[in-house]
């Protein structure tokens, strides 16, 4: 039985387990697993985790009388009973007053949740000290059930990459501490086109949930265009500025909506009118830009760590062309979530809101990162492929402004064909990103624009992104690179292998590319490369126990045949490790279409 789980039954115990049976019978735990209907997870709340910061002995989070600041949680904009967006899944924080019972500690409890979707989504943290984990099962309405297994890291140990929010501050008895507190959501998958009735709980010591409910399939649109959060940097300062940013589709469709993501946030960001566009050329618009609204709103707040879906708009959005995405920032912004390297030119403009405008004169200063942009969906379509990569699939060293990344290449091999479904192409890609270890820490601004590790962006950069239906997995060479052993790399990627499969994701993995000649590619780098891609040709290739669904050979396309250490000359954008365009074109020409096929 793993750390923190309870079985359900009598047990003979000695020792420190007798401590585990006393602690189950006297907590109120008992009594709310006696409960054979289902509840809302409210009639569980037993425990107490939020404080004022003048009355921090009013909750007692994890049993030594520390607490989050209710303070902390406003000015995140977590404020009582909330509807916060994370990962796609709609949660709310808690309606209670601070030093009023905010969540339950999970003990088996049949909790009453409805909906239809891919997954459910547990808004948790555990107070062990360390990752907590433990089963439980889903009910649908045809009586059906299903099983799942939920992990909820340590609230003050769990990793920042992987948190949703993080707080300044401790509250104790005796006093606030300087410490960082972390809240997570955690999805688990469901069987989709069955409707939830109720979920039974987990027996888990110390793994609290605030908040639960099932995550909508996106069903009906298609992923076109997305960019994942590398850092949360200084930015402007913009103030009553708007944005315009360039962005390139895979897709098309009938339909338009836009995600926005407050991803590594500690304060909310106000987004004000907001507009899309096609692009004709620079900042100016084919056309009258149109309007975006948000719930029925011209705007959105997105809180610390959430975002926000547009609603539809009927707006006919073209394959393979450019958008002008324009929203007005009417607040004060110093820093936000980016996306560093985007091989493009945005806009920003002189004060005021020009989401409307149609000329380029208000769009004075270049933009060379994507801000709070993570998605453009259409409707209707088959679905979309998923690439997670490093600055390879990043674009570095494609030419400025023309879209010849690897992914954008695959996208048009995908609409000029008519074997396999048309499917959107969403480019994952992080310069100088991971598998195993974050560059950018996961809270904080930060200079440093690596992303946190492929393990800890998985989850909100590959299956909560709009109708994935296969990922392909192309990173490792930075992780060797700086340190990393062959058996580390192939650790991670068979982690991200079955994690991508539990969610019905069908799962490619590329063997990585030659790099000799770049200053950190020495001849160890490049055994322990020869090392993973062997592993990838035999053990990933022959699906036993791997995980993965096939296999790209891309280092087969890369290399010199006379020097197979090196990119050949042709495709080497000249540093030795990125292929330029005829390299990344080659890449692209590599991938079997049909492998993409669910």
């Amino acid at each position: 039985m793993c750390r923190g789980e309870r079985a359900p039954g009598l047990r003979r115990l000695s020792g420190p387990g007798i401590i585990l049976a006393l602690v189950a019978t006297l907590t109120p735990l008992s009594s709310s697993t006696r409960a054979t209907e289902p509840l809302p997870l409210t009639r569980y709340f037993d425990n107490t985790a939020v404080s004022d910061d003048g009355r921090p002995d009013t909750a007692d989070f994890d049993g030594s009388g520390a607490s989050l600041s209710a303070q902390d949680l406003t000015a995140a904009g977590w404020t009582r009973g909330r509807a916060l967006t994370v990962q796609g899944a709609r949660l709310t924080w808690p309606h209670g007053e601070p030093g009023e019972p905010d969540n339950v500690r999970a003990a088996g409890q049949p909790v009453r949740v409805q909906g239809k979707g891919d997954a459910l989504a547990f808004l948790v943290a555990g107070t062990g000290g360390a990752d907590v984990s433990g089963g439980g099962t889903v009910s649908y309405v045809d009586g059906t059930q299903s099983t799942y297994r939920l992990t909820a890291p340590d609230w003050r140990a769990g990793p920042l990459g992987g948190k949703t929010v993080a707080l300044p501050h401790v509250n104790t008895p005796g006093g606030q501490l300087t410490q960082r507190a972390r809240l997570f959501v955690v999805t688990v998958p469901i069987t989709r086109g069955r409707e939830v009735a109720s979920v039974r709980l987990p027996y888990a010591v110390d793994l609290h949930v605030f908040a639960l409910s099932v995550r909508p399939d996106a069903a009906g649109w298609t992923g076109s265009w997305a960019a994942p959060t590398s850092t949360y940097a200084t930015v402007g300062p913009w103030t009553d500025r708007t944005l315009r940013l360039v962005v390139h589709t895979s897709a098309g469709g009938p339909r338009v909506r836009l995600r926005f993501d407050n991803t590594f946030a500690s304060a909310p960001v106000r987004i004000g009118n907001a507009t899309v566009a096609v692009q004709a050329t620079g900042a100016t618009p084919t056309g009258t830009p149109v309007p975006l609204t948000f719930r029925g709103a011209r705007g959105a707040e997105l809180p610390a760590g959430a975002q926000a879906f547009s609603d539809p708009l009927d707006f006919a959005v073209p394959a393979d062309a450019n958008l002008l995405v324009s929203f007005h920032l009417p607040g004060t912004v110093t820093a936000a979530p980016l996306h560093r390297l985007t091989q493009q030119r945005s806009y920003v403009s002189e004060p005021g809101d020009h989401t409307a405008d149609s000329t380029p004169a208000p769009y004075t200063s270049v933009l060379t990162t994507w801000p709070l942009l993570t998605g453009v969906d259409v409707g209707a379509g088959p679905g979309s492929v998923v690439v997670l990569g490093d600055s390879i699939t990043d674009g570095e060293g494609s030419t400025l402004e023309a879209n010849r990344r690897w992914p954008d290449v695959l996208a048009d091999r995908l609409r000029a064909q008519h074997t396999v479904p048309p499917y959107g192409v969403l480019n994952q890609g992080i310069s100088a990103n991971r598998v195993l270890t974050d560059r950018y820490p996961g809270d904080g601004v930060s200079a440093d624009s690596g992303g946190v590790s492929a393990l800890h962006r998985l989850d909100r950069d590959v299956l909560a992104q709009t109708s994935a239906r296969t990922a392909i997995v192309f990173q490792g060479v930075n992780d060797l690179r700086n340190g990393a052993t062959a058996d580390n790399v192939i650790a991670g990627l068979l982690e991200l292998a079955e994690r991508a499969r539990a969610r019905g994701v069908r799962v490619l993995v590329a063997t990585i590319g030659p790099c000799g000649g770049e200053a950190r590619c020495t001849s160890a780098v490049d055994g322990q490369r020869a090392a993973v891609n062997t592993w990838i040709r035999e053990e990933a290739a022959s699906g036993s126990g791997s995980g993965f669904d096939g296999v790209l050979d891309f280092d087969a396309v890369l290399r010199d045949p006379a020097r197979p250490t090196r990119l050949l000359a042709a495709y080497d954008s000249g540093d030795h490790l990125h292929p330029g365009d005829a390299g990344l074109a080659a890449l692209a020409g590599a991938v079997d279409l049909g492998a993409l096929v669910p």
